[in-house]
């Protein structure tokens, strides 16, 4: 586990490499460390923040939160959003993180009904539309993700790309994707659910949508454990095809220069409503409500818009305070059953780890 400073600030990848021994031993003593309250060497209040939404935007609302109030410390943990559920499921009796920043609804909907979040209604609840938040007020949407494919644009010309889910089939593209590992991402556990309503909804057989992703695993040539390790495969030419997020491709291109390229499907992509909470249990109720209205404040998602490539699901925002590229955005928005993706996508993730990955079959 490598740290900055005193911070507990490190990538999920770096926290992986670790011997497996020493990071349960680590792992087990956090555990048993309290974290909140003034339990600094600076006296300050400690925040600690678990969010999948990388240490670009992180850092930078991490600084503003402390230069606006300078007694507490804010401390965040950058890990996939599926292992953030994990972890604040596995931490439920002895809750380590006070916000829970970024995860598609679906995941916020399982973690509310296992009672690992508080409720509390934010300033701006009556801006965000009534399918982008929770009944009971222990969630809200903060922003609509698409999603995208994603290709590496120095070798693959644009119109070469592909530009629905089924040009991803084509064995052109044989060993030439490469995708996050599903089992460990909200947004990947999202696009294989949304395929696999797609093509029981096409074909009347739920196994469709399995036969679908076998042939997309026939074509895929690697699974990458972390988007960091994602955006390396792309950009270093290991793979030339990924499905991915619009606004992180969008932030990798613009932010580190990587050479992506990206289509949104024209028959439709799954609409992402990415969200916010406050973890129950948190030693930093106070705290905790500071910066969930601090990271979502008007002038905050705009700034995440133009930075951070966000797309605010706030309807008080006006149009004309949104960069270029939101505004230009045209593209169809998948029908989906949240009701059931959020019923049966830990089945359904389950079946593909054991019965497609590595088992795919071309045709």
């Amino acid at each position: 586990m490598r740290t900055q400073s005193r911070r507990l600030k490190w990538k999920e990848p770096e926290f992986r490499s670790l011997a497996a021994v020493i990071a349960c031993t680590l792992y087990f003593a956090v555990l048993l460390v309290p974290v909140g309250g003034c339990s600094t060497d600076t006296g300050k209040r400690k925040l600690v923040v678990y969010s999948p939404h990388g240490k670009e935007m992180l850092s930078a609302f991490e600084k503003q939160f402390e230069a606006r109030y300078p007694d507490v410390d804010v401390q965040w943990l950058d890990m996939g959003s599926q292992d953030v559920y994990d972890r604040v499921r596995t931490e439920k009796v002895n809750p380590q993180a006070d916000i829970w920043w970024g995860a598609p609804l679906t995941t916020f909907a399982k973690a509310e009904a296992e009672s690992l979040l508080e409720q509390y209604t934010p300033s701006w609840a009556e801006f965000v539309e009534a399918e982008m938040k929770s009944h009971a007020g222990f969630w809200y949407g903060t922003f609509a993700t698409p999603e995208v494919i994603m290709y590496n644009n120095r070798l693959v010309h644009e119109e070469e790309a592909p530009r629905d889910w089924d040009d991803l089939l084509h064995p052109k593209w044989r060993n030439k994707i490469i995708i996050r590992n599903p089992v460990a991402s909200g947004t990947m556990r999202v696009i294989f659910s949304a395929i696999i309503q797609r093509e029981a909804a096409r074909t009347g057989d739920p196994d469709a949508g399995f036969a679908w992703l076998r042939r997309l695993d026939a074509n895929t040539k690697t699974y990458a454990a972390d988007p960091t390790q994602l955006y390396l495969k792309i950009a270093r030419e290991e793979g030339l095809v990924s499905l991915w997020n619009l606004p992180d491709v969008v932030l990798q291109k613009e932010t580190n220069g990587y050479p992506f390229g990206w289509n949104i499907p024209v028959s439709g992509t799954p609409l992402i409503t990415d969200c916010i909470a406050i973890v129950r249990g948190t030693k930093n109720r106070a705290d905790a409500e500071l910066f969930y209205e601090f990271v979502t404040s008007r002038d905050a998602m705009i700034q995440q818009a133009s930075e951070f490539f966000r797309i605010p699901a706030r309807t008080d925002i006006l149009r004309d305070d949104l960069p270029d590229w939101i505004r230009s955005l045209n593209f169809v928005t998948m029908k989906l059953n949240w009701q059931e993706i959020e019923a049966q996508e830990r089945a359904w993730m389950r079946k593909w780890d054991e019965e497609v990955k590595g088992k795919g079959i071309s045709h």
